[in-house]
C-alpha cells in the first residue's frame, strides 16, 4: 500500500515474511468453519487423536495450539537473540489489537454492520470506517511529522491540505466486512513496514496528537490503544442493538485472539529473522505455519463433526 510520506521515511522497509499472510488466511478460514457450528452441536463427538472429545473442545484445542506456538516462537526468538527495532517494539501490540477487533466483527453480517443503535450513536460500520481512517492518518501523518524534524518553528498542526487528501470515513467503511478488514490490515502492515525500523532518536522527534505536543513514539504507541478503544465501542453498539454473541462466537474470539498474540511475537521483525531457528532448529516461520495449518485442519474436522 503506497501511502504518501511513508516511503520518504529514511529507514529500510521491513518486509512481511510470506508465512504471516498465509497464516492469517488459514486462521480466517478456520474461524469461518468454526462460526458455522451451532451452539446446539457443541456436545457432539469430535474424533481427536486415537480417541474422542467433543466439538466444544475442538474450539479450545485450536486456542491451545496457537498458545503453544506463541510460547515456542518466543523461545526460538530468545535462543537466536532476535530483537526488533525500537519502532517495531512500539507498534507490535497493534497487531494483537487488530485481531481482537477482527474476532468481534467476524460473526457480523452486513445488516448488523449498518444497523442504527439510535440516539445519534454510530453504527458498527461507521466505527470501522473511523478506525480505518485513523489508522491511515496515524501512518501518513506520523511520517509527515518525522520529515519535519528540522522545521523551525515547530509546526502547530498537520497542514489542512493533508486532511483534505484523506478519503472520507464513510468511504473507508464501505464494502463487505472482509473488505474493511483487509483495508485495515493493509494500512497497519504498511505503517509497520515503513515506521517499524525507527530508532530511539527518531521516536523522540516532536509531533502532535489532537493538538497536544507529543513525540513520534507516542503516536506509534497510540495505534494499539486506538483500535482497542473503538473495539470497546463496537461492543457497546452491539449491546444497544440487542445483538448477543453465541458461545461459538466467544470461543472463536478466544482462538482469533490467541493468533493475534502469536503474530505479535514476530510483527515488525525482518523476514530473514523468521528463518533463524532456536536450539531445536525450528524457526518462527515453520512454527507459525505448522500451528495454523493444524488449526485449519482441526476446524474443518470440528465443523464436519458438528454436521454444519
Amino acid at each position: 500500500m503506497n501511502e504518501p510520506y511513508l516511503p520518504d521515511v529514511p529507514v529500510t522497509p521491513i518486509a512481511l515474511h510470506p508465512a504471516v499472510p498465509a497464516a492469517r488466511a488459514r486462521v480466517i478460514a478456520a474461524a469461518r468453519d468454526l462460526l458455522a457450528v451451532p451452539d446446539a452441536a457443541l456436545e457432539r463427538a469430535w474424533p481427536w487423536r486415537d480417541s474422542e472429545a467433543d466439538v466444544r473442545y475442538g474450539f479450545y484445542r485450536a486456542y491451545e495450539t496457537l498458545e503453544a506456538a506463541g510460547a515456542a516462537v518466543r523461545r526460538a526468538l530468545d535462543e537466536a537473540d532476535t530483537r526488533r527495532a525500537p519502532g517495531a517494539r512500539r507498534v507490535a501490540a497493534a497487531t494483537a489489537a487488530r485481531w481482537e477487533l477482527h474476532a468481534q466483527v467476524l460473526p457480523l453480517d452486513a445488516t448488523t454492520l449498518g444497523a442504527s443503535p439510535g440516539g445519534g450513536e454510530w453504527t458498527v460500520r461507521q466505527t470501522l470506517g473511523h478506525i480505518v481512517s485513523a489508522q491511515r492518518a496515524y501512518g501518513r501523518f506520523t511520517a509527515w511529522w518525522l520529515l519535519q524534524h528540522d522545521a523551525a518553528p515547530f509546526p502547530d498542526a498537520v497542514p489542512e491540505a493533508l486532511f483534505e487528501a484523506m478519503p472520507d470515513e464513510a468511504v473507508e467503511g464501505e464494502g463487505t466486512p472482509d473488505e474493511i478488514r483487509e483495508r485495515l490490515d493493509g494500512l497497519l502492515d504498511a505503517g509497520m513496514a515503513h515506521l517499524g525500523g525507527l530508532d530511539d532518536d527518531a521516536l523522540a522527534v516532536p509531533a502532535r496528537w489532537s493538538g497536544i505536543r507529543v513525540d513520534v513514539g507516542f503516536r506509534l504507541g497510540r495505534w494499539s490503544s486506538h483500535i482497542r478503544e473503538h473495539t470497546v465501542q463496537v461492543d457497546e453498539t452491539l449491546v444497544m442493538l440487542g445483538w448477543a454473541p453465541r458461545e461459538v462466537d466467544r470461543l472463536v474470539g478466544l482462538m482469533v485472539g490467541a493468533y493475534g498474540r502469536l503474530e505479535e511475537q514476530v510483527f515488525g521483525l525482518p523476514a530473514a529473522a523468521l528463518e533463524r531457528g532456536g536450539e531445536d532448529g525450528r524457526t518462527p516461520a515453520t512454527l507459525i505455519e505448522a500451528a495454523t495449518t493444524q488449526v485449519a485442519a482441526d476446524a474443518a474436522s470440528v465443523r464436519a463433526s458438528a454436521g454444519a
